[in-house]
């Protein structure tokens, strides 16, 4: 088998997927003006593949825009390169007078913030690319969406082949942040050998892994250093269930300066402690919500957790957000983790 394997190209665009990249470009059809838009908040993945995707269509002769339910990270505003035009602060005026929207890298039509209600009321309805679990309402009707995928960066590399498209060195440097970043720096269990297949060839294309790894993993600012203090000082911990949690103040980020985008990879500090298989990071944000991040270890079903709580997202890595004070959601997730982690541990 594991010959097998070598043998088979990795590069190679599975069939279910090519046909699928087929029918949502037959639905685009003659499409002129398109519209991109990813998930609130949006991370690497989805800043890299509307990037990616707004190159690639403009060969095409398409007129692309992004607008997204959140302002762009700033720690991605490199990527906003080579004509590709980010329209967010125009909100849903930015969803008149185009042809279609594509929606990237989410499953659930909510996910858009505010933006949902525009998108459900658009005709035609959205296109999607995604490598999410499904959720009960998602954002389009016609999809390419795979969740063996590592990253939906991969997804918008199969259409750039299906297509016979050019990876440019800025495409391949958006498509490589996709990849980079949703698997952990190329750490996490979703790193298949047909993701570093794919990350070679955008090394070959044009990318430089030194700088990629600066700009994303090394131009933190200082206060992000005094958060992740503040924030590991909160650790609490079930050692005889493998549970570990941690939180966020509301208020917190305004103190020190930093931004949303500075709590990514925190609730990797939690998850990293030997025999720990089910990580949580709390985020009081001020108004009796409370963002969820859930990381899971081996076999653990983040998702399925999540998913109590109105939430969602991969196997090991999803997200909710919970209506309630800080100390009141904390209760009442900790205690369905709790109650999770024993169920395995019985079953």
């Amino acid at each position: 088998m594991i010959q097998d394997a070598i043998r088979t190209d990795p590069i190679a665009v599975p069939e279910h997927r090519r046909a699928a990249i087929l029918a949502l470009m037959a639905a685009l059809g003659d499409a002129k003006r398109v519209a991109l838009s990813t998930h609130m908040n949006s991370d690497g993945d989805g800043c890299g593949s509307e990037a990616a995707l707004a190159m690639l269509l403009a060969q095409r002769g398409v007129q692309v825009h992004i607008v997204n339910p959140t302002p762009w990270p700033a720690m991605y505003q490199w990527l906003l390169t080579e004509g590709v035009t980010d329209r967010t602060h125009d909100g849903t005026k930015a969803l008149t007078g185009i042809d279609r929207l594509i929606v990237l890298d989410i499953s659930d039509v909510k996910r858009l913030g505010a933006l949902t209600e525009t998108v459900r009321s658009l005709t035609p309805a959205p296109l999607t690319i995604d490598h999410h679990l499904p959720s009960d309402e998602p954002p389009g009707t016609v999809f390419v969406t795979d969740t063996t995928a590592c990253a939906t960066g991969e997804l918008i590399w199969d259409v750039a082949t299906v297509l016979d498209l050019t990876i440019t060195p800025a495409i391949a440097t958006a498509l490589y942040t996709a990849l980079l970043t949703d698997t952990g720096g190329f750490r996490f269990s979703n790193t298949s050998p047909r993701c570093l297949a794919i990350a070679s060839r955008l090394l070959a294309a044009g990318v430089n892994p030194e700088e990629m790894y600066r700009r994303i993993y090394a131009s933190v600012p200082k206060g992000r250093l005094g958060l992740l203090r503040d924030v590991l000082g909160t650790l609490g911990t079930d050692e005889s269930l493998g549970l570990a949690w941690v939180s966020v103040a509301a208020g917190a980020l305004e103190a020190y300066n930093v931004t949303g985008e500075d709590l990514d990879g925190i609730a990797e500090y939690p998850r990293s402690i030997n025999g720990v298989r089910l990580a949580l990071l709390f985020r009081d944000l001020g108004h009796g919500k409370v963002k969820i991040s859930f990381r899971s270890v081996g076999t653990v079903d983040a998702n399925a957790l999540a998913r109590q709580f109105g939430g969602g997202g991969h196997a090991k890595a999803s997200g909710a957000l919970v209506a309630g004070t800080l100390a009141e959601v904390q209760e009442r997730v900790i205690a369905a983790a709790r109650e999770a982690l024993a169920g395995r541990e019985r079953g």
